[in-house]
This record gives C-alpha cells, sequence and structure tokens, in this order.
C-alpha cells in the first residue's frame, strides 16, 4: 500500500519573517506553529538564512544552529516533522549569500573550491544537529538555488552541466554525511523544466536526491495566457509532476509539489481558494505524489518594505494567525482520505534534449499538447523520446499509449495533425 500523501506547509514567520533569526522568539514561533498544526498539516518546510548562520567560511554560529534545533523541537511537540532548507540563497524575490561570496570575495557557488568546502561543511553541520530528531525529515540543499547560476539572474555564477553535477553529488552527500538515512534532496524553480540554457537539468532533478522536487507558480506566463479559471492553470502544479517523471530512471520515483501557491492578482484573493481546492486535487490525481506544501503558512507583515505585492498575501494564515478560506481548502484536504491514484495511461513525447526544455515550457507545443489532452479528459502523463519504444519501461509505469505534440495539436488549417 503506498504511503499516504503528507500535508504540509512552508514556513513564514508572523513576526520579522525570515529575520525573525536575528532576534529569534521561540514562544512566537511556537505560536506560528500551534496556528499552524491547528490546520491538521503534518510537516513544515523551514528556511534558515545562510548569511545569518555562516557569516564567515569558517564560522557556523552554534547559537543559530541551537535556535534551529529548538525549532524542530518545538514543531515536534506539535505533531509537525521538519525538512530544513540550507543555501538560503534566494527567498521572495530577496538573495542571501553570505559576504565570503560576493563583491570583494567574488566566488562562483557552484564552481570555487573553498567555497563548496563551506557550503559542505554548513549542509553536514545542519543535519548532523538534527540527525537524532524523528521528526527531522531531512535537508534541501537550498531555495531554488539555480537561479545563481543563469538569467534571468542579473549576476549569475555560470557553471556547466557537468559543474552542478558535481555539486549537487557533493552537497547531497555532505547531508547524509551529517544525517545519514533521511530524505535529502534538492529543488529547483521552474527553469529547470522550461529554460534551454539552465545547467540545472531535468535528469538531474529527477534522478538525484531521495525524491523529486517541483515548484510550481502560475505567473509563469500560465495564468497571464490562460486566466485563473483555465485546465493549464487549474492543472499546472500537476503537469509539473508527471512532466518530471519524463526523466526518472525509477518508474515510481516519488515526487514532491515542495512549492505551490495562488498568487495575486492572476488569483485575486477572492478566489484563492477555488484555485487552492483545484490544485490539490489535480495534483493528488497524480501517481507517487509524496506530497503538498503549500507557499505559505503566514502572510508578510505590511510593516516590511520592497517586497513584491504578491508576497504580502501568499499566506494560509494573516500576519495574526487567522485562517483564510485557503487553509479551511488545505485542511479539509489533509483531513480526507486519498486513495491512491490510478495510472496515468497516456504519456505525451518529450525532447531527450535539455537544450529544447522551452518546447516543455508555457507556450511550446509540448505544454499546449499536454493541456488539450488534459481538457479531454485523458490524464496525461510524459515520456522521454529515447524510451517511447521501451515496452518494459512503458509496462512499469502503466502507459499503453503514447502521443507526440503533433498528433495531439491542430494543424495550422485547423484539422489534426496525423
Amino acid at each position: 500500500m503506498p504511503a499516504a500523501v503528507r500535508f504540509g506547509v512552508n514556513y513564514t514567520p508572523s513576526e520579522g519573517w525570515f529575520h525573525h533569526w536575528l532576534d529569534f522568539d521561540l514562544d512566537a514561533v511556537r505560536a506560528d506553529l500551534d496556528s499552524i498544526a491547528a490546520l491538521g498539516l503534518d510537516h513544515v518546510r523551514v528556511f534558515p538564512l545562510w548569511p545569518y548562520f555562516q557569516p564567515n567560511r569558517t564560522l557556523i554560529r552554534p547559537r543559530a544552529v541551537e535556535q534551529l534545533v529548538a525549532l524542530a523541537d518545538a514543531a515536534a511537540e506539535r505533531g509537525l516533522d521538519v525538512n530544513v532548507d540550507g543555501l538560503q540563497g534566494h527567498l521572495s524575490s530577496f538573495d542571501f549569500l553570505p559576504a565570503w561570496t560576493r563583491t570583494w570575495h567574488r566566488r562562483n557557488l557552484f564552481t570555487d573550491p573553498e567555497v563548496i568546502e563551506g557550503q559542505a561543511a554548513y549542509l553536514r553541520t545542519l543535519a548532523a544537529a538534527l540527525a537524532d530528531r524523528p521528526n527531522f525529515l531531512g535537508m534541501t540543499l537550498g531555495n531554488e538555488v539555480n537561479q545563481f547560476s543563469a538569467g534571468p539572474h542579473p549576476d549569475p555564477d555560470r557553471a556547466s552541466e557537468a559543474q552542478v553535477d558535481a555539486w549537487l553529488e557533493r552537497m547531497l552527500a555532505a547531508c547524509e554525511e551529517g544525517a545519514p538515512g533521511r530524505l535529502h534532496l534538492h529543488a529547483e524553480y521552474d527553469a529547470t523544466w522550461y529554460q534551454d540554457d539552465m545547467p540545472f537539468t531535468p535528469a538531474q532533478a529527477a534522478r538525484q536526491g531521495a525524491v523529486t522536487a517541483v515548484h510550481s507558480w502560475v505567473f509563469n506566463g500560465t495564468a497571464q495566457r490562460h486566466g485563473r479559471t483555465s485546465v493549464p492553470t487549474e492543472h499546472h502544479a500537476a503537469y509539473l509532476v508527471e512532466l518530471s517523471k519524463a526523466w526518472s530512471d525509477d518508474p515510481h520515483r516519488p515526487v514532491w509539489l515542495q512549492e505551490v501557491g495562488a498568487p495575486a492578482p492572476l488569483i485575486p484573493p477572492e478566489h484563492a481558494a477555488a484555485f487552492t481546492a483545484a490544485t490539490v486535487a489535480n495534483a493528488l490525481d497524480c501517481p507517487d505524489l509524496w506530497g503538498v506544501t503549500w507557499w505559505c503558512s503566514h502572510d508578510v507583515a505590511r510593516d516590511l518594505a520592497d517586497f513584491p505585492e504578491l508576497e504580502y498575501g501568499l499566506g494560509l494564515l494573516t500576519n495574526d494567525r487567522r485562517p483564510k478560506e485557503t487553509a479551511r481548502v488545505l485542511a479539509e484536504a489533509a483531513g480526507r482520505t486519498h486513495v491512491p491514484a490510478a495510472p496515468r495511461t497516456v504519456a505525451l513525447v518529450v525532447p531527450d534534449d535539455p537544450a529544447a526544455r522551452s518546447r516543455c515550457a508555457p507556450g511550446g507545443p509540448v505544454f499546449d499538447a499536454y493541456f488539450r489532452l488534459a481538457a479531454d479528459g485523458a490524464r496525461p502523463t510524459t515520456v522521454l523520446d529515447t524510451r517511447a519504444d521501451d515496452k518494459d519501461h512503458l509496462a512499469a509505469r502503466g502507459i499503453t499509449e503514447v502521443v507526440t505534440p503533433e498528433q495531439v495539436l491542430p494543424t495550422p488549417q485547423g484539422g489534426t495533425s496525423s
């Protein structure tokens, strides 16, 4: 019997946002965790800010690590498991990189040997501090660290695919050294699946680490093109889950929908609950879903400046810890018994070439063909073109029909491609 789907939330502190690590207040954290646990969720993903925890390459602040452990223990008291993101990195439009990697000490995050040694020591230290806690799920290397490796970042740390491979292997090994046997993974924003020149690739996402993580945000062109109630918008998270499976070597590798939220104004606040219900229901129709972790727990306080407008209202709970209608929707989903999703039998062919990922992005033929199939009720998944004739692979995934985008989409004359 497959494990039950997990339901959790990305923990955004209600007081001080992630700057709360500077003047850590455990009572405020406990109050936040009480409001999360009251929703019936079972885990939180938490975010130490890297420069606050490791301000010098050889200084990992013991007091900061103690505070992270105290947060994990407070979560355990409330029945919440904890996943910890290490290299923060990037959160809500702000970059948080330690001074020993920038300006006068500018060194590449993914290729410089000393930076890599410092990162590995940091991840190993956090993992080891939590290794004996039963509610510690494991480490995520960082939040969407791929955004540092290519455009549109204004000052990217360029790296090749091979260099990123080596970096991921080293960082995941450091987590395993610190806390053997836990659920250690890496997580990127959707450029990994959509951007042709991104050195973090779909194969890396789907083959390295304990599970595949996907982050679904419909402000990537999906909601702009198709509207808030469209099939692409309401199924975008499910699409990323199923798109990831094309590159996995394990036909039943778990996929974690680790970030998904309802961003205004594309999803207006009065429609956020309906979007949440549809997104979760469609994700639950994906086989081998590990869990759903909503972004985020609490709103950003309006007295904090310079956030993009959408960031202030993404919480399930208000800044004073009152649940919104989206919280009720997620709580109801978490409280239900979910029958494991049946296999998806129709597979759409995608190119086994990271330089052709834009075919899968909003506006690309794979994207459009997938949602044409979804609109027709076909429950599609994806398969690499190099595996489309592999009968053993298809059978292991329960796939009985393989189609190409050209077979699904109308021709320019209005007919259907053959």
